[in-house]
């Protein structure tokens, strides 16, 4: 059987979700879609690897013991088993969900809460025609290897997310600002990678591919992470698992409130903080409930260090709980609301402990409409605990506010783009219109503030400047003709014209 190229694997899967449209929530239809791929390819592979095993031993118990299996699939709940049944379609792959995820551990939960139960919903003649168009092409390794179902995984999570407005992005991050941010760290083989909020594990996995780029094993990464919405979960672990990745560790839960950590002794995780070589994230922008009313008091975990966050801006709660996940010698990178560089109160306070920590190494100002349902610009904020020598008692504040490839609905960044944010970043100098070192004290003369555009200016700066100055020259031409008329009104009203 002929291999599927990626455009066409991503068409296939793209169609698939043509059949649920209108049908479905849009915000929902992409767990079934998730679902159902997933265990099409599982199916796949355990006929795969059921064939070669048999072949080798020619004994059919033997080929289908679970121990020789990456995972187990009871006979019963087989793709070919299930299509037999051409009613009552929706329990009976209800019923093959839930035998999986019994029968392997490590897939606990990935079905997430996919219900295709309702008939109303999903009725047979809908269902045989999904599952029909899902065995069109076998997804087995030999057929479709994991790098490229990955990638079509990857297109999926972006297409829904493109389709699903302001929810787009509490899954998604833009693939090129993922790209950066670890860039800007460079992880090695070995190190540890956490991802707080790590949505659908875009950051884990371009860890990973970022090693593969260089020819170096990232076999060696230990990969980590905590997502609170389930649904969103479950599309993390279905992400991992296809990119062929066994070894990441996601939890459920309120990274505020229940932060947790995976104890490799115990193969379970437990409430606390863990230690990171490289942190990285894109939190939710100023969440308004974050956990204020616990941070009030102290928080029970000591991530308070700089201070607590005002009520309705939950930024820098996350900020510091990355903080205190860093080893001593870690990175950490993450996305935050222009905001945060400089609203004053609690937040402003906060801003100010870590400047004099010397623990933000640079900001990195993104162009706006970057993000799905966000239109306003963000930033990187690169912090860590022990700066190299050169670089204390500065930071490096980037302007790309012109760097990028502007789009219709949405802006992008290009790899030209991607690599000269990211140079500014390890060259940590001055380039004219794009970056300057800034001394902490300059930053604290300024009262602390980290906007942007108060350091570096670029052409769009300048652009935004020239608006404002005309604006001015509007309006004083305004004063003058109002001027004007006054006058001519009081000279005709001596003459007799007006009353």
């Amino acid at each position: 059987m002929a291999k599927l190229t990626q455009a066409e694997l991503e068409r296939h899967l793209w169609q698939a979700a043509d059949i649920l449209r209108g049908t479905v929530d849009a915000g929902d239809y992409k767990q079934y879609i998730f679902g159902l791929l997933f265990y099409k390819r599982l199916c796949d592979v355990w006929d795969e690897e059921f064939e070669k095993l048999l072949a080798e031993t020619g004994d059919r118990e033997e080929a289908a013991d679970p121990d020789e299996h990456r995972f187990h699939i009871p006979a019963e709940h087989r793709w070919d088993q299930v299509r037999k049944q051409s009613t009552q379609i929706g329990p009976r792959l209800n019923n093959a969900f839930a035998a999986i995820e019994d029968a392997n551990m490590r897939l606990r939960g990935v079905f997430g809460d996919v219900d295709f139960a309702n008939q109303e919903r999903f009725p047979d003649a809908r269902l045989e025609q999904l599952l029909a168009h899902f065995e069109k092409h076998r997804l087995r390794n030999a057929d479709v290897p994991a790098d490229v179902l990955g990638k079509a995984y990857m297109y999926l999570i972006k297409m829904f997310a493109e389709g699903s407005g302001k929810k787009g992005g509490e899954f998604y991050t833009p693939t090129e600002v993922v790209r950066l941010i670890v860039e800007c760290l460079d992880p090695k083989p070995g190190m540890s990678i956490y991802d707080p909020t790590c949505g659908s594990g875009g950051m884990l996995l371009e860890s990973v591919q970022h090693l593969k780029e260089r020819g170096e094993n990232p076999r060696g990464l230990s990969l980590y992470g905590q997502e609170k919405n389930l649904g969103t979960w479950a599309i993390a672990e279905i992400n991992l698992f296809l990119h062929d990745i066994d070894d990441a560790f996601i939890a459920k839960g309120d990274t505020i409130l229940s932060p947790k950590r995976y104890d490799p002794k115990a193969k379970e995780f437990v409430a606390g903080l863990g230690a990171y070589d490289r942190v990285m994230a894109n939190p939710p922008f100023s969440e308004k409930v974050w956990g204020y009313e616990v941070w009030s008091n102290g928080d029970p975990f000591g991530r308070d260090v700089y201070g607590c966050p005002p009520k309705g801006y939950g930024d820098l709660a996350f900020v510091q709980h990355m903080v205190a996940s860093m080893k001593p010698d870690g990175m950490l990178g993450v996305v935050v609301p222009h905001g945060v560089l400089f609203r004053s109160g609690a937040e402003g306070r906060i801003r100010e402990a870590m400047l004099k920590a010397d623990i933000i190494e640079a900001v990195i100002g993104l162009a706006g409409n970057l993000f799905y349902g966000a239109g306003i610009p963000a930033a990187i904020l690169i912090v860590r605990k022990s700066k190299p020598k050169d670089r204390k008692g500065k930071v490096l504040i980037v302007n790309g506010d012109a760097t990028f490839q502007p789009g219709k609905a949405q802006n992008t960044l290009t790899d030209a783009n991607v690599k000269t944010l990211a140079q500014a970043f390890h060259a940590f100098a001055d380039v004219e219109k794009l970056a300057r070192v800034v001394p902490v004290e300059e930053i604290e003369a300024n009262g602390f503030n980290l906007n942007i555009s108060r350091y570096v200016q670029t052409g769009a700066d300048a652009e935004a400047v020239d608006v404002a100055a005309e604006v001015a020259k509007l309006q004083g031409l305004i004063v003058k003709r109002n001027l004007a008329e006054a006058e001519m009104f009081a000279h005709l009203k001596r003459l007799g014209y007006v009353g």
